[in-house]
């Protein structure tokens, strides 16, 4: 058969992702990505970008593990690389701090960032409500850029990218053999997903580049996460929310948690609202299906449902995905060579 044609739906981190690895694994495919939004329209350009994994119910936590410790090992080589900066790339250290101790002192991924430890009694002083916390180091993505070189890479490969929106799978069988669905939160409409919600997050921008030093509240809803050029303050999850205009009441109340946390961000200034919806479910939909309608075969993989840990595990379900691409043009050479038989 032809160089089978793959279309991937979704230009955020998970789409732009998923079709870097499908190019790197079957170099023989011609992938094309289509999207009504790119960079910097995408929920991924909201996103903190900071690799500290979010917990799927739904899903074996070795599984979470793997895809986080290949996020973590790519991301972190681009960190040592001269692309880190065009990328957007950087090792930010700092401390997660509880009111009480977890039930899980150790979460399953600290083995997998850098010298995660439980924090001296010395470094709580700083955190006087706070009675255990842990330090370590990890790294943070900068979303905006990394899309952008992500975009860069594709097109160095010779992938296209289309603005298209696109409202039915079906409108794409004629064009391509196999649809790669990495649409987030348009998964909800676009195949019906019922298991898949928003979750809301607000989030502000400030200028404050004296902050160096991540600071997030164990449960994982305030957070100071400095940037390359911004600290990124947080945050906000609000279930079933589709409201996409921030709201000036939460965006006081994101402000003072966070100076509670850190009171030299009352200095802050210049501060940017941003709000995106996370694409959330019990676990990330990450599967290979052929649509059949009248005898007509279409190959699909979906790779959405990431929720508020995306970043930190993109590249791991991309190279999943790309697998089951794989996989599904393994079975269109197997269909076509017994057709000619």
């Amino acid at each position: 058969m032809a160089a089978p044609k793959v279309a991937v739906i979704g230009a955020g981190v998970i789409g732009l992702s998923t079709a870097l690895c499908i190019v790197e694994t079957c170099p023989s495919c011609s992938v094309t990505v289509l999207s009504d939004q790119f960079s910097p329209n995408t929920t991924s350009d909201v996103a903190a970008g900071m690799l500290i994994p979010h917990t799927y119910p739904g899903t074996p936590i070795h599984v979470q593990k793997q895809w986080f410790k290949e996020t973590f090992t790519y991301l972190f080589a681009i960190s040592n690389s001269a692309e880190a900066s065009e990328a957007g790339i950087q090792l930010v250290s700092g401390w997660q701090v509880f009111k009480s101790p977890p039930k899980e002192e150790l979460p399953f991924w600290s083995d997998a960032v850098l010298g995660f430890r439980s924090m001296s009694e010395a470094e709580l002083q700083k955190f006087p409500q706070c009675r255990f916390g842990q330090a370590f180091t990890t790294l943070k993505c900068e979303c905006p850029p990394y899309l952008l070189w992500l975009e860069k890479r594709l097109k160095a490969t010779g992938v296209q990218m289309y603005n298209r929106k696109i409202s039915d799978l079906w409108e794409l069988h004629s064009e391509y053999d196999i649809i790669v669905n990495c649409t987030g939160i348009g998964a909800h409409q676009l195949v019906g997903d019922k298991k898949l919600f928003p979750v809301r997050g607000q989030v502000l921008q400030v200028y404050a580049p004296w902050v160096k030093n991540f600071i997030r509240d164990g449960d994982g809803l305030t957070y100071i996460y400095p940037g390359i050029h911004r600290v990124t303050l947080g945050g906000t999850r609000e279930k079933e929310s589709w409201n996409l205009s921030p709201d000036p009441s939460t965006t006081k109340d994101i402000f003072d948690r966070c100076c509670s946390l850190e009171p030299s961000l009352r200095e802050a200034h210049d501060i940017k609202v941003k709000v995106g919806l996370r694409p959330s479910r019990h676990c990330v939909r990450l599967q290979r299906e052929v649509l059949n309608q009248e005898g007509v075969k279409l190959p699909v993989v979906h790779n959405y449902g990431h929720g508020a840990g995306g970043i930190s595990v993109h590249r791991g379900t991309a190279k999943d995905a790309a697998r089951l691409v794989g996989e599904c043009i393994a079975a269109l050479r197997g269909s076509s060579s017994g057709a000619k038989l």
